[in-house]
């Protein structure tokens, strides 16, 4: 068995199509082909089946790619390590994130990083609370920005970056719309526009409504703070956004105002796997962020602190 055919699996896997495949790896068809039939024959199953033009992975398929995947992250990880060991300033950081801090936080923080360190490269990965934290214990990446940032866990150990307050928004006719600031309380009888259950804001904004003494009547969901936002402005309900969320314009603007009674936040933090040794550049990072952090604004701030 060798490497090839193992690269050539992975990718038939994914595209369903072996020109595709060919195309993306810049071999020939047959040569895939030919690789792909050599492992089956080797392995004594059938890997894929025809489905009209595309390729269907058999059950055992399946089985086998859940494996080689897990393997060829390990390959993959060992030779970089090995790359950076000799130079951990030219390696590739696998980092996630959640979307809303994809917005401004994240390629703030990229671009200055590499002011000095420019031959680092970033690999990226948008996710929610519970797919950024799978793909941290099953290898895919080496750290993870997640909000809020677990109390504690069995496979990953972390930092809090910083602490945001999380303010309200209205459409511009709405009654409250000149105040500074307004108790959550007052916000009971309106209708939320609210992330999805896959969102940690989500809990987060329930969480909050709650302690304020009611249940949040939930009108329109959104998965992006972009589509929240334009949403409220358009007149369609209310909404509790971060910060940073409101740092951009758009046609579509809605009112920001300070909620409180309670003041609402979301801990920001860092994520890695757990009692393990990170990648000589992904360390690299970890500790410009942990530096970064500390000295613009200690341990609990604002997101317009950084911009």
């Amino acid at each position: 068995m060798e490497l090839r055919q193992l690269q050539y699996f992975v990718k038939v896997a994914k595209k369903q199509h072996v020109t595709q495949a060919a195309e993306e790896l810049h071999v020939a068809q047959s040569a895939v082909s030919r690789q792909i039939n050599q492992l089956e024959q080797e392995l004594g199953v059938t890997l894929f089946v025809q489905k009209g033009r595309n390729l269907q992975i058999t059950p055992a398929g399946k089985m086998f790619l859940t494996r080689i995947e897990s393997v060829m992250n390990d390959l993959e990880r060992a030779v970089s390590e090995v790359q950076q060991f000799l130079d951990p300033t030219k390696g590739e950081v696998r980092i996630g994130f959640p979307h809303s801090l994809g917005i401004i936080l994240l390629p703030t923080l990229i671009a200055k990083f590499r002011e000095k360190y420019p031959e680092v490269k970033f690999r990226l990965k948008q996710g929610t609370y519970s797919h950024l934290i799978r793909d941290i214990v099953n290898g895919e990446l080496d750290l993870s920005f997640i909000s809020p940032l677990p109390d504690s866990s069995t496979y990953v150990e972390g930092e809090l970056l910083m602490t945001e307050e999380l303010y309200g928004i209205l459409p511009k006719e709405h009654k409250l719309a000149g105040e500074e600031s307004v108790p959550l309380k007052e916000l009971k009888d309106e209708s939320f526009v609210m992330f999805s259950d896959a969102y940690s804001l989500r809990t987060i904004v329930i969480a909050a409504c709650k302690s304020a003494g009611f249940i949040p009547v939930i009108g329109f969901e959104g998965e992006e703070t972009d589509t929240i936002r334009g949403l409220v402005a358009a007149g369609l309900g209310v909404s509790l956004i971060p910060e940073m969320a409101l740092m951009e314009t758009s046609q579509l603007q809605p009112v920001k105002l300070r909620i409180t009674d309670p003041v609402v936040t979301r801990t920001i933090g860092l994520i890695r796997r757990k009692n393990e040794k990170l990648p000589p550049v992904s360390d690299v990072f970890r500790r410009f962020l942990l530096d970064y952090f500390k000295t613009e604004s200690g341990s609990c701030y604002g997101a317009s602190r950084f911009f």
